[in-house]
């Protein structure tokens, strides 16, 4: 049985996007990006923070992606016709949900296992939060994992976070492409 490709497209939400509450200055350049390695994969799966009014994970962030709210859609930009599976994450009010397999609507892990996954290609926002724990988790659960370096962007509250987020996820096993190389 042929093992599948998937790409997960981590947290791109007009609240980390230019001009939302956490906007990330290249969180728009990446769309086309990601659009265009939708076509080259087996399954595209998208996660979201999704977080309540009252979380605590808003003590040490601006309120972002309120669930139900347009802060908490996906980027307009995004092809999400093609959109396989959607996950939510951060849904409760002391869950935090950095990483794609905390989503709580679907067990992230069961649903590739279900797919016959064993190739993850991780794009979205933010390389030094949320994709960086997403990647590390997938390493951790076996998948290959490649982070695709010109389909993420970072939030880099320090400066050099992005890269110390993918010099983590590269000494984890992650595997940092281009996409013009998939």
């Amino acid at each position: 049985m042929t093992m599948k490709k998937a790409l997960l497209i981590v947290d791109l939400q007009n609240d980390f996007s230019p001009g939302g509450s956490l906007g990330i200055k290249e969180g728009n350049q990446i769309v086309p990006i990601i659009n265009d390695l939708m076509d080259k994969m087996d399954l595209v799966i998208t996660t979201q923070d999704w977080h309540p009014e009252n979380s605590t994970h808003f003590e040490n962030w601006p309120v972002h992606c309120v669930a139900n709210t347009e802060g908490a859609k996906l980027n307009p930009g995004l092809n999400q016709e093609k959109i396989d599976q959607r996950t939510l994450k951060g849904t409760g009010s002391d869950d935090h949900g950095y990483s794609g397999f905390d989503a709580t609507n679907i067990s992230l892990k069961e649903y590739l296992e279900e797919q016959n996954v064993g190739s993850l290609y991780i794009v979205g926002l933010a390389t030094d939060y949320c994709v960086r724990a997403s990647a590390l988790d997938a390493c951790k659960l076996g998948y290959h994992t490649y982070v695709v370096t010109d389909a993420i962007a970072a939030v880099d509250l320090k400066e050099g976070d992005g890269r110390k987020a993918l010099d983590e996820m590269y000494k984890a096993g992650c595997l940092l492409v281009e996409s013009k190389d998939i």
